[in-house]
């Protein structure tokens, strides 16, 4: 069965030790989380197509928005410079009219460092920001 974007979020290991996470921010959207090979081009003088091999799969910087809020955009500032083991979950459990992240359905771990800036903006529209994470490790599911 398809499920949608609710309960999706962006979490951070809490501590060396353990596997422990908590969800950095709310957000607004997430990237893709992987990418395709590069293809290495095999073709020879008796091919009379081209022929390639799967190469090492790519992987570009990873951008999350989120909306504005000096606390939130705070609390992201704080976190650049570091490589910080990182999460991309799916699912959680609703208690208390709050969402409590759980990743029932899917967890994607990661090691990478983040920077945060301030989205332009035009009449009658929300404040945005841009979380923007230099992956430096393969995505991971699990």
């Amino acid at each position: 069965m398809a499920i949608n974007t609710y309960k999706v979020f962006l979490m951070q290991k809490s501590s060396a030790e353990g596997a422990n996470y908590e969800k950095i921010i709310d957000i607004k959207d997430f990237p893709d989380l992987g990418g395709s090979p590069e293809m290495l081009e095999t073709t020879t003088l008796s091919d009379k197509m081209q022929t390639y091999i799967p190469g090492i799969q790519s992987a570009d910087a990873m951008e999350f928005n989120a909306n504005y809020t000096k606390e939130d955009f705070a609390k992201v500032k704080a976190l650049e410079g570091k490589e910080l083991d990182l999460a991309v979950w799916f699912g959680g459990t609703e208690t208390s009219g709050a969402v409590v992240p759980d990743g029932s359905d899917g967890k994607f771990a990661f090691k990478g460092s983040l920077s945060v800036h301030i989205t332009g903006g035009g009449v009658n529209e929300v404040v945005g920001m841009v979380i923007t994470v230099a992956p430096s490790t393969p995505i991971q599911e699990g």
